[in-house]
This record gives C-alpha cells, sequence and structure tokens, in this order.
C-alpha cells in the first residue's frame, strides 16, 4: 500500500467524512449554481456527481462513505417539518380553499400511484417494485421508511425520491407556464404533491403562496402515500 492509499483510507476510516465529503460537493454545486445560473446545474445533481466520482476514482466503497453521510439524513426529519412555517403564515387562505386544496393533493397522490400500479402491471413487475417506487413522491424522511416497511428496495427508493424531486425542480416552472396554470395555489399544490421537498424549493421561488401550499402538499401527501400503499400491497 502507497502513502496516497493509506492517506485516503485514514481519511475515509473517520466517522464524519461522509457528511464532510457530501457538504464540500454541495458547496461547490451552489457556487457552479450562482456562477452560470442554469437550472440544469442544480446543486443536488453537482454534489451526487462529485460523490459518486470520488467514490469510483479513490475506491473508497459506498458503506464506508455513507457511514458518515447517513449523519445528514438525521435533519431531514425537522427539515421537513420547518416546511410548516410558511403554511402558518397563510392559514386563512388555506381555509378558503380548503376543498381544492385537499381534493388537489388526493388527485396527485392518486395520480402517482396508479401511474406505477400500471407501469408494474404493463411489464408484470411484482409488488417488490411497486413498494420500491410507490414513495417517490414524497419527501425522503418518509419514503424510506415506507419503502422498507412494505418490502422495497431503500437505497433505489432514495434515488427514486432524488430523480423526482430534481425532475419537478427543473421543469416544473415549464410545465406550469405551458399548462397556463395561474394561481399560486394551484402551483404549489402541483409541485408539493408531485415533486416533494425539493420541488417545494423550486416553489418558494415562485412566491410565498406557492411555497406554503406546496409544503402543505409534502406532508399530506406523504401520510395519505403512508396510509394508502400498505392497503394495496397487502402488509
Amino acid at each position: 500500500m502507497n502513502k496516497l492509499e493509506a492517506l485516503i483510507n485514514t481519511i475515509s476510516a473517520t466517522m464524519f467524512f461522509g457528511a464532510a465529503l457530501t457538504l464540500v460537493c454541495f458547496s461547490i454545486g451552489l457556487i457552479v449554481q450562482k456562477k452560470f445560473k442554469l437550472k440544469i446545474l442544480n446543486p443536488i445533481i453537482i454534489s451526487m456527481t462529485l460523490i459518486i466520482i470520488i467514490l469510483n476514482v479513490t475506491g473508497i466503497s459506498y458503506d464506508t462513505y455513507n457511514n458518515g453521510a447517513q449523519l445528514i439524513s438525521i435533519f431531514l426529519t425537522p427539515a421537513t417539518v420547518c416546511l410548516a412555517v410558511p403554511l402558518y403564515e397563510k392559514l386563512k387562505l388555506l381555509r378558503d380553499n380548503l376543498l381544492a386544496v385537499m381534493g388537489g393533493i388526493i388527485a396527485g397522490v392518486a395520480a402517482n400511484l396508479l401511474t406505477i400500479w400500471g407501469v408494474c402491471v404493463a411489464f408484470n413487475l411484482d409488488k417488490t417494485i411497486f413498494a420500491t417506487m410507490a414513495p417517490k413522491s414524497i419527501t425522503t424522511a418518509i419514503g424510506m421508511v415506507l419503502s422498507e416497511e412494505t418490502g422495497g428496495v431503500v437505497n433505489i427508493t432514495v434515488a427514486m425520491i432524488v430523480i423526482t424531486g430534481n425532475t419537478g425542480y427543473l421543469l416544473a416552472e415549464t410545465i406550469i407556464r405551458l399548462f397556463k396554470i395561474k394561481s399560486p395555489v394551484a402551483k404549489g399544490i402541483a409541485i408539493g404533491s408531485s415533486a416533494h421537498v425539493l420541488g417545494t424549493s423550486k416553489a418558494v421561488e415562485l412566491g410565498d403562496v406557492e411555497g406554503a401550499m406546496s409544503g402543505l402538499a409534502v406532508a399530506v401527501a406523504g401520510i395519505v402515500t403512508v396510509v394508502v400503499v400498505p392497503l394495496l400491497i397487502g402488509v
């Protein structure tokens, strides 16, 4: 073993290596996005790409990286709960549009689950695949637990959630413009129920109402999905 390999092994063996690498790569992503101002240069996409490259080049295993990186997941749940703050500030708007809001969220969840069910039926996929894909439109904190408890493959579920969220972040504004959606409430509900927290970051950019409604959609869509998916699978 040469000195470089020994150094890599020593650094990667530290408890906080994965968390530190994640934060450094994400910071680089923020810098790149700020400099070039392109939607495709999402900090999450950039950091994921950098981490994959670094792990492959150095030969560090995913398990070694994840020992420290999983520390960051501790903050997922409180970060999700914080979405209630802008919603609290828009309570009157929620009360005035309660039926429309709840109907929109339920429609979003139904569209997600029916689409996945249709794919599974069309390609003769078993319930493990359905359990893995079903949480793709809810926040990671909830989706990981749901996938594990219903027999899904958690790592693939996380990947699906990230891909869905980033796709929503990149395309939400374009789709809204394409379908000429004017209502800020409708925009927020559509984004939050389909692209969870990552999509909500785009909703916040669009406006306070969009952000508040998207945050509500994330929470309610997560609850509805958690209740419905086990019933569909028969767990």
